[in-house]
């Protein structure tokens, strides 16, 4: 690893820390319904929400009663969704009159965007008006994030509270995590981003002429749209020259903050965070990067002060953050190595000096491969699905990162509050397996975890391999699924593989080299997004309902800490182990295999 990867990821982790570290206090008062000192007049503008909606808004929920609050939004935010996508065409803001969008399609992106995981088979530009993607997609990126963060602060109340039947109220949660965090700091991001040049207009898409007109060959069609072939069967081509181009516009700054502080991924445009209109600068590229973790980080010390002890909060840090940078040192490394199917094609290190410093396809050189690489890392370890290069160029090890940070199951960083919580079940876990080793009944914050517990956390632990590998088998085996794959061999294994993962796990990037815009894809993969996450949900919720009817017992000499190294490394082990096994077999067919080849060809 070069020092310039070395220096990128060392400022990146310290300005993380120096920006969390605070946001997490802010987020603890948050969570504790707590009144935060100059933020009055938001303070009103919740109570007149709360009024508004009646008392039942505010009263306490048990675990059930908060579960089909979250179901009943979530449920309605999708019909909502799919209704606005499906009316585009005859509703305002569509200065291109873009079509109503298909049935299957506009399934899938309701689905999509209500879980998180706004995966995108569609090109944003030319199928999404802007009403369509400000009231239905952008809305429901900050109430698919504010969903995740009420979850966690449901769980962290679950360890807090001493024997109560209530996890608090979803209503509140969802209020205050819009209002107070995600509203304010998507606005201040928003400001900055259109001052480095991401646009924010209304504006009908503009022709602009070329500096340098292009020259390009097409085939011929007939009067009835029909492709021409001469006497001998062969294509009849015409050559043409444009002198314009069509530029896309719209309101791109307001969906691109949100995008990135909800983890949400959901690109204005095809190419996401790889275009210029999306991500413009060095500048804008690194604080999109650090916007995608802070949330996430800045729960984990929310999480250690909410139930009063820091320390717990610096351990789940710590665990997520030595997973990070293991896995990011590999993708980096392997993204500065040159392809070695150059030497086998007999072009020497001089002839390709210009590959010499690694792997620029698919990458935008005003990113380069270093910011490429860590920006690919953090967006899938934090389950967001924005990208700024295309993963499907990767080398093979370089694209078993990403991949392996997505199998692992939101819990290295991770989507806003899926991360957290994510990470606290694998938590639950691991003081299991300790308290199997020493014969104590296993112990996490003061309460005991047991049979209840560790049947609803095997369930939100095995769902989403189930979903992954059971999907992707189906894919393999169907020609529907077969069909949309653009490379034969492992690397369209990976393709696959890589699209039910990214699903299940709520993650939304692709390989990009998958044709999944087909009713089968868009059909298969919105049923796995959904039970992906609300499969994960929905047993979560339970167990914090289990554990805040349980006293909170005291700290003894044979508790064991859960703040130490030691637990640290036992939590790291437990992601690991139970993390990646599920997915060993399938991650040889792929990018192992392919790596394999790729040197067997040299």
């Amino acid at each position: 690893m070069n020092t310039h990867a070395i220096m990128l990821l060392s400022l990146f982790l310290l300005a993380l820390l120096a920006l969390s570290y605070p946001l997490g206090q802010y987020l603890a008062l948050v969570g504790d319904a707590a009144p935060i000192r100059g933020l009055a007049w938001l303070a009103h503008v919740e109570r007149l929400l709360y009024r508004c909606a009646g008392k039942a808004a505010t009263s306490a929920m048990s675990w059930k009663n908060y579960a089909l609050a979250l179901l009943a939004l979530n449920t309605l935010g999708a019909l909502f969704v799919y209704a606005v996508q499906s009316l585009q065409f005859f509703l305002p803001l569509n200065p291109q009159a873009l079509a109503n969008v298909s049935a299957d399609s506009a399934f899938n992106t309701a689905i999509s965007f209500v879980s998180n995981t706004n995966w995108q088979g569609y090109s944003g530009e030319s199928t999404m008006s802007y009403l369509t993607q400000m009231l239905a997609l952008t809305g429901q990126n900050f109430f698919s994030a504010a969903t995740g963060m009420a979850v966690a602060y449901a769980l962290i109340r679950g360890f807090a509270q001493k024997s109560s039947a209530s996890i608090g109220n979803f209503w509140v949660d969802l209020t205050r995590s819009t209002l107070y965090v995600l509203l304010p700091l998507s606005v201040l991001f928003s400001v900055f981003l259109m001052s480095q040049g991401v646009i924010q207009n209304f504006s009908a898409y503009k022709d602009v002429t070329l500096l340098e007109p292009i020259t390009y060959s097409q085939q011929k069609v007939g009067a009835d749209g029909q492709p021409l072939k001469d006497a001998a069967g062969q294509p009849v081509m015409e050559t043409l020259t444009t002198k314009t181009q069509t530029l896309a516009m719209g309101p791109v700054a307001s969906q691109e903050a949100i995008k990135m502080l909800g983890t949400n991924g959901g690109g204005f445009f095809n190419a996401n965070s790889a275009h210029p209109y999306e991500n413009p600068t060095a500048l804008s590229n690194f604080m999109q990067m650090l916007s995608i973790f802070l949330i996430p980080a800045g729960l984990c010390f929310a999480f250690g002060r909410m139930v009063g002890d820091l320390r717990q909060g610096w351990a789940v840090l710590a665990a997520m953050s030595l997973i990070f940078v293991a896995l990011t040192c590999v993708v980096l490394v392997a993204e500065q190595q040159a392809h070695p199917g150059l030497s086998a094609l007999g072009i020497d290190q001089a002839a390709s000096a210009w590959q010499s410093g690694g792997n620029m396809e698919g990458k935008e050189t005003r990113f380069g491969i270093n910011a490429s690489a860590l920006f690919a890392a953090i967006t899938t370890a934090a389950s967001c699905g924005a990208v700024n290069a295309m993963h499907d160029s990767f080398t093979a090890l370089g694209g078993m990162v990403p991949l392996v940070f997505i199998q692992l199951g939101e819990v290295v960083f991770g989507g806003v509050g899926s991360g957290l919580y994510g990470m606290l079940i694998f938590a639950i876990l691991a003081v299991f397996i300790a308290g199997l080793m020493i014969g104590r009944t296993p112990e996490y914050l003061g309460k005991k975890i047991q049979a209840y517990e560790m049947k609803m956390t095997s369930v939100a632990i095995l769902v989403t391999p189930l979903l992954v590998l059971a999907g992707t088998a189906i894919a393999v085996m169907l020609d529907a699924g077969k069909a949309g794959i653009a490379n034969p061999g492992a690397h369209g294994f990976s393709e696959i593989l890589y699209a039910f993962s990214s699903a299940a796990n709520n993650n939304g990037s692709a390989f990009a080299g998958l044709s999944a815009n087909t009713p089968f894809y868009n059909i298969a993969l919105a049923i796995v997004m959904f039970f992906g996450r609300f499969g994960v949900i929905v047993p979560v919720l339970a167990i914090a309902g289990s554990l805040a009817r349980k006293q909170r017992l005291a700290v003894n000499p044979g508790t064991m800490p859960t703040h130490g190294p030691m637990f640290v490394g036992l939590l790291i082990g437990t992601v690991l182990l139970v993390g990646v096994l599920n997915y060993v077999p399938a991650l040889a067919l792929g990018p192992v295999i392919e790596h394999l080849q790729i040197f067997a060809a040299k």
